[in-house]
């Protein structure tokens, strides 16, 4: 289960295999579940996806999911959506969100301050003001190279990129054609930390811009 919004970002590691709820590795079969595969599982679809998804330290892909329990993805994709929306009725504390990585329990929005206080006592695991300003300029201006963030912040960069580099937020990706340095973008963790599907859905810049700028800005997209 993972902090929502609280702004606390943890290093990316790599996907650990799905946990199976009363299902052996000998239950898992690649190919379409057969009739009434999920009525024979302990507690029922839901509760098994319930109890995987709370043990599981990373997203998970419904395919992965009905891979395990033997189920149809379409079944399974059914129940998760059931699950959010009970969720989201009941008005918990977390949420069953979906992003480009897959399905994850997440602490809501709403309550970040609470756990970010909760998260960070006594820690120092925000990222700091400069990784911010660097993290933002490649989120929205990718691909770029390392020069190009700095000539945006006015300062060397190398430090706080190989930070976010670190924490799995942003990586490397091919290399410009004419500098032959590398080129930087975001990653998928940095979707998943951000509750989003792709990078279409970030928020424009356009309300934070002067006038002059955010029509410059509506003139190139």
């Amino acid at each position: 289960m993972s902090v929502g919004d609280s702004g606390v970002l943890d290093d990316d590691v790599p996907n650990s295999d799905v946990v199976g709820c009363g299902v052996t590795d000998s239950d898992v079969v690649d190919g379409p579940a057969s009739d009434g595969a999920a009525a024979s599982l302990p507690g029922g679809l839901e509760s098994c996806l319930e109890a995987i998804l709370m043990v599981a330290d990373q997203p998970q892909q419904a395919a992965d999911l009905a891979r395990v329990l033997s189920v149809g993805q379409n079944e399974v994709e059914r129940a998760l959506r059931r699950l959010a929306d009970d969720y989201d009725a009941q008005r918990r504390g977390f949420e069953l969100r979906h992003t480009a990585r897959g399905w994850q329990y997440a602490s809501r929005a709403r309550f970040e301050r609470i756990v970010a206080a909760f998260v960070t006592d006594g820690q120092v695991a925000r990222l700091s003001q400069a990784a911010l300003e660097a993290l933002a300029i490649i989120a929205y201006r990718q691909p770029v190279t390392r020069a190009q963030v700095a000539a945006v912040r006015g300062v060397n960069s190398d430090g706080v990129i190989r930070s976010l580099t670190v924490r799995g937020l942003v990586r490397e990706q091919g290399v410009d054609a004419d500098s032959h340095a590398a080129l930087l973008v975001t990653s998928g963790l940095f979707l998943e930390k951000m509750g989003l599907d792709s990078l279409e859905q970030l928020p424009s810049l356009a309300p934070f811009l002067p006038d002059s700028a955010a029509a410059v800005e509506g003139d190139a997209a």
